[in-house]
C-alpha cells in the first residue's frame, strides 16, 4: 500500500452530491495508491494518520489545488494544421463556404488518410501532453477525419494507443458523420447507408467506442439523418452525442433529448424551447467558448442554460481548424470574462459536469473519497486566478493518480 499526503493546499473542488463548491483554505488530500483516501481540512485528514504509513509528503505552501480538468470535446487527433484557413476566416470568408469549398474538414481527412500511424499519432500525444500542461487529466478524443471504413477504425485503434501511451485517461468518441467525404458529394443518403451498414458495426466489433456523435448541422447531416445514426449506433452498444445547432437552428438540440444522448455540444443557435426539452431530459450542455472566439461569434448563451436548468460543461473543442487550443484555463477565463458564468459555475464545467458529459464522473472530476487523485496546482489562492491573469498559465503541477505528471519550471534564462 503507497500512501501519499499533500498539505498546504487551498482546495476547490465541485461535490457530486449537491450543486455546490467546497472549499478548505488549508486543505489536504491523502492519496492510497493513485486514489483519494481523505480530503478535507488538514487537520481532520492527519488526525490518527501515523507519519510512518505516509510514503511521500508534499507541501503547497497554501497555493490553490483543484480536480485535474476533464476535457469533454475534443477532435485532437489529426495530421496536419490548418493556419493557412485560418487566415482566410480572418479575411471574411465563412467556415461553412470554406467546407462548401473542399476545405475545412475535408482537408483534415485527405492529409489524415494519406498520413502513416507514426505521424499522427505523434500529433495526438503531443496535443494530448500540451493538455496535460494545462491540467488537462482526462480528455475525450473524436475520430471523424477518416471518413471511411478503414480510416476510421484506424483513428480509434490511435486513439486508443495514444491513451496507453501518455500519463492521460483518454476516452474515444466515434464520428465518422462528421463531414459528407468528397466520394460521397452528390450522394449524402448513400454515406449515411455506409455508416449504418458497414462502418458502425465495423468499429464496434474492432473498438467499442463508448460514444458515437454526430455533425448536426445545416449542409452537413440532417436532422432524419442524424437520427438513423445514432440509432444505428445505440443498437451497436455505443451512447450518444450530437453536434448540435452550432451555425444555425436545425432541431439537434430538440434531437438530442429525444434521443436521450448524454450530451449535445456548440447550441449557439439552439432555441429555448429545445434547450428546455434538454433539460427535462438531462442532457448535459458541452459549450465551447474557445471556438466562438476563434471564429469571432457570439458565445452561447450560458447563463439562460443554467437558469433553465441544464448542467454545463466546458470543452477546448481542439481541432486544426476552428479551436487550435488545448489549454482548459483559456476556456475557464471566457467563460467567466464573456459568457456571465461564475468561477464556481466555470470550475464545475471544467471539471465535474465534464466528467459527466463523457460518464466519467464515477471516477474523476472532483477531489473525492475513492475518486482518482487526480488534481492540479495553481499559482494562485483560488481558482479566479485563471481569469484574473488571463493569457498566461498559471498551472504549476500537474498530477495524475498521486503522482506528478507535469510540473512547469521556473528557470528561465533572459537574454541581455
Amino acid at each position: 500500500m503507497t500512501m501519499k499526503l499533500f498539505r498546504g493546499a487551498r482546495i476547490y473542488t465541485p461535490l457530486a452530491t449537491g450543486n455546490r463548491v467546497m472549499s478548505w483554505e488549508k486543505g489536504a488530500i491523502l492519496a492510497r495508491n493513485g486514489f483519494i483516501e481523505k480530503v478535507g481540512p488538514e487537520e481532520e485528514v492527519l488526525r490518527d494518520l501515523e507519519p510512518a504509513m505516509v510514503e511521500q509528503e508534499v507541501n503547497f505552501g497554501g497555493r490553490c489545488v483543484v480536480p485535474g480538468f476533464v476535457d469533454p470535446h475534443t477532435h485532437m487527433c489529426f495530421s496536419e494544421l490548418r493556419e493557412q484557413e485560418f487566415a482566410l476566416r480572418l479575411s471574411g470568408v465563412s467556415y461553412m463556404e470554406i467546407l462548401a469549398s473542399g476545405g475545412g474538414i475535408l482537408s483534415s481527412v485527405r492529409s489524415l488518410r494519406a498520413a502513416s500511424d507514426e505521424k499522427i499519432l505523434e500529433r495526438t500525444k503531443k496535443n494530448a501532453l500540451t493538455a496535460l500542461s494545462h491540467g488537462t487529466t482526462t480528455v475525450e478524443i473524436k475520430s471523424g477525419y477518416g471518413l471511411d471504413t478503414a480510416s476510421e477504425t484506424r483513428m480509434l485503434r490511435l486513439i486508443e494507443r495514444a491513451g496507453r501511451e501518455i500519463p492521460t485517461t483518454v476516452i474515444p468518441t466515434f464520428m465518422g458523420a462528421h463531414a459528407i467525404p468528397s466520394e460521397f458529394s452528390g450522394d449524402p443518403e448513400g454515406y449515411v447507408d455506409l455508416l449504418v451498414r458497414e462502418m458502425i458495426p465495423a468499429v464496434s466489433a474492432e473498438c467499442d467506442p463508448p460514444f458515437c456523435d454526430v455533425f448536426c448541422e445545416e449542409g452537413v447531416f440532417t436532422v432524419p439523418q442524424s437520427r438513423r445514426i445514432l440509432e444505428a449506433a445505440r443498437k451497436h452498444g455505443m451512447k450518444l452525442k450530437i453536434h448540435a445547432d452550432e451555425v444555425v437552428d436545425t432541431g439537434g438540440a430538440a434531437l438530442a433529448a429525444e434521443l436521450g444522448a448524454v450530451s449535445a455540444e456548440h447550441l449557439l443557435a439552439a432555441r429555448g424551447e429545445n434547450l428546455a426539452k434538454m433539460a427535462s431530459e438531462g442532457v448535459i450542455a458541452v459549450l465551447l467558448p474557445a471556438t466562438a472566439f476563434s471564429l469571432r461569434k457570439p458565445y452561447a448563451d450560458a447563463r439562460k442554460m443554467l437558469e433553465l436548468g441544464l448542467t454545463v460543461a466546458l470543452a477546448t473543442d481542439c481541432n486544426p481548424g476552428s479551436s487550435f487550443t488545448q489549454s482548459m484555463p483559456f476556456v475557464f477565463s471566457l467563460a467567466v470574462m464573456n459568457m456571465g458564468m461564475t468561477v464556481e459555475e466555470a470550475l464545475a464545467g471544467c471539471t465535474l459536469n465534464a466528467a459527466k458529459a463523457i460518464e466519467s464522473d464515477h471516477f474523476c472530476g472532483s477531489l473525492e473519497k475513492n475518486k482518482m487523485a487526480d488534481f492540479v496546482v495553481l499559482d494562485g489562492e483560488t481558482p479566479a486566478i485563471m481569469a484574473y491573469n488571463s493569457g498566461v498559465s498559471p498551472v504549476l503541477s500537474v498530477y495524475k493518480r498521486g503522482e506528478c505528471a507535469a510540473q512547469r519550471l521556473d528557470d528561465w534564462r533572459f537574454c541581455r
